[in-house]
């Protein structure tokens, strides 16, 4: 499989002529370091509000040697579940070795050594986290996620540790020069559930166009597709690089709505540790390090980290060195690449397909497998039993199948998946260690028994009554009958379709992500995507795609030819003794007239 992989590869690159570039993309989930470092935006929107509007920073926090970790409510005692997304550097990513990291996470890890607990990290989505939180799936929520009266309502939070401004990225050329001249029928793409969606929604009172992840809703702006991204401003940053047909034109931010860890609201004193070990952290010069090295821009004048009564951060001067390492680059601006040459390059990196492949292989091949086969032998069992109970004559079997299919073919995917996730996790993570990646296959599994039900009913209806007929005046009971004569012709009627399921199943286990799992159990699709995220180049999903070929394809094929043989039949030889047998058992008559000649 691999070399079809790597043909694949060749064969599209050949067709282009495009010979791979020196160096590959640089990595977005790395520390930028002070050579990205930014002064405060000048071209602010008049959106900001002054501090003494914070109603939520408390004055104090509690002595950092007086909290017990045993008392904080942690689904694992001693270790803090965090959950994160991977897509969103250099606040929140999966670096090349593997890991979450970026400014978020990076500085919970310091947290959480102040207060002695070790920290696992589960990658989800973002529209489905703070629901999480809220159930206690995870004990904090970690996605530089603003603070809102809305988010209020369902979580709890920790102080700030970082200021939330967002800004408006537009195609180069646009007419658009701020906010102000965002209006009705525009394209404005948001990512869902972010602040940013309800700024546009809420504050200027427009319709966005709603995206799942930050490299979406970029790329299809960088394609005109959209009129303007409204975006948090470390994701635009990190995002918009040198020669991108897209310019950063405006930023705003909210000094009462800061930048904050998510947690339960009833679990109060996990909120009170984590503050704690945040002031703790700012005054021993971590938070500074870190902020440096990871989004390394000026504070806005009146807002610091932490509590009222945390120290305020020793920064280097943000202002000064944006400025002199302005005067210093004589490069000049970018120049535009044409459209030819941002395909072959978001699409066509033979780096990025050297460092893909591998971590494919390793990781995401393995759990699409152990997803899709596993999920495949639940939905052959129970979908039998469905297709069986909904042909019986007693109700009391028919009705429980015909509901239980229109439930699962009724619902999206992603709505079975949640549901069951977040419904029977509390209830069987004692079975499961809190693993949501046996839920995920039980989902699948249930999911795909509606779908095989109804197939093998259609093929089971479809043979001729008289089989039945036929094989019950020999003799055979009705379940003999069924077991022996109609259900293997049904089966082997409906395989084309049976194996179309398996390749829909397949593809659907990426929807597994959002129950959260660690980045060992991520599949080939979020494989692809975290190493999108990581380099903001296409051609990790390319690489991805090109996986699923390798093994929807070759099955495709199979059955196909599976399904020719079986309507053939065995070809006839001269010692077939169905053959044989024929013979000499259809001539009894004619030898005994031959011998009375």
């Amino acid at each position: 499989m691999k070399a079809t992989v790597l043909a694949l590869i060749a064969l599209l690159i050949g067709g282009m002529g495009w010979a791979p570039p020196a160096q590959a993309q640089v990595d977005q989930c790395a520390p930028p370091g002070m050579a990205r470092a930014s002064a405060l935006p000048t071209n602010l929107a008049a959106a900001a509000k002054g501090p003494e509007e914070d109603r939520y920073t408390t004055a104090t926090v509690v002595p950092l040697d007086t909290i017990d970790v045993n008392a904080l409510g942690l689904r694992t005692p001693g270790t803090l579940t965090v959950g994160t997304l991977s897509d969103a550097p250099p606040s929140i990513c999966i670096n090349s070795a593997g890991q979450f990291t970026g400014f978020d996470n990076e500085l919970l890890r310091a947290i959480a050594d102040k207060l002695g607990l070790q920290i696992s990290f589960v990658g989800t989505e973002f529209s489905g986290l703070l629901a999480q939180v809220a159930a206690r799936r995870f004990d904090v929520g970690s996605s530089s996620i603003t603070t809102t009266e809305a988010r209020r309502r369902t979580v709890g939070f920790t102080n700030g540790y970082d200021f939330g401004y967002f800004s408006l990225v537009v195609p180069a050329g646009s007419p658009i020069t701020g906010f102000g001249d965002l209006a009705p029928g525009q394209r404005i793409g948001v990512v869902q559930g972010t602040v940013q969606e309800a700024y546009v929604v809420d504050t200027l009172r427009l319709q966005p166009v709603i995206y799942p992840d930050y490299n979406t809703v970029y790329a299809s702006l960088k394609t005109r597709q959209l009129d303007a991204w409204v975006a948090p401003s470390q994701q635009a940053e990190g995002t918009v690089q040198a020669g991108d047909p897209a310019d950063i034109i405006e930023n705003t931010f909210s000094l009462d709505n800061f930048v904050a860890y998510a947690v339960a609201d009833e679990n109060r004193p996990l909120i009170d540790a984590l503050n704690s070990g945040l002031d703790a952290v700012i005054a021993d010069g971590t938070w500074a390090r870190l902020y440096s090295d990871w989004v390394p821009r000026a504070l806005p004048p009146g807002w610091k980290p932490g509590s009222k009564a945390a120290p305020p951060p020793q920064l280097p001067d943000f202002d000064a060195i944006a400025a002199q390492q302005q005067e210093s680059d004589t490069s000049g601006p970018a120049q535009q690449k044409s459209t030819l040459s941002q395909l072959k390059d978001s699409f066509l990196d033979w780096n990025l397909y050297k460092q893909a492949i591998p971590v494919l292989f390793k990781t995401g091949l393995p759990n699409t497998l152990i997803l899709t086969i596993c999920a495949s032998v639940i939905g052959l069992v129970l979908g039998m039993a469905l297709a069986v109970a909904g042909i019986s004559r007693h109700r009391v079997l028919r009705w429980p199948a015909r509901v239980y299919t229109d439930i699962f073919r009724g619902l999206p995917e992603v709505v079975i998946i949640l549901l069951i996730g977040l419904g029977l996790g509390p209830v069987v993570g004692g079975l499961t260690g809190n693993n949501p990646f046996p839920l995920g296959i039980a989902a699948l599994g249930l999911m795909a028994a509606a779908y095989v039900g109804e197939i093998f009913r259609s093929g089971i209806q479809s043979v001729e009554p008289g089989q039945l007929e036929a094989s019950r005046a020999l003799g055979f009971s009705y379940t003999t009958s069924m077991r022996l004569v109609v259900v293997p012709q049904g089966i082997r009627r409906v395989l084309p379709a049976l194996m179309n399921q398996f390749i829909s199943l397949l593809k659907a286990s990426s929807l597994v992500y959002f129950l959260g799992l660690v980045a060992d159990q991520r599949e080939l699709f979020q494989v692809g995507r975290d190493l999108n995220a990581q380099t903001g180049n296409l051609s990790p999903l390319v690489a991805a795609g090109l996986f699923y070929l390798a093994l929807t394809v070759p099955l495709t094929h199979l059955v196909n030819y599976i399904d020719a043989r079986l309507r053939r039949g065995r070809p006839p030889t001269e010692e077939d003794p169905l053959e044989l047998s024929t013979s000499l058992g259809a001539s009894p008559t004619r030898r005994a007239g031959e011998e009375m000649i």
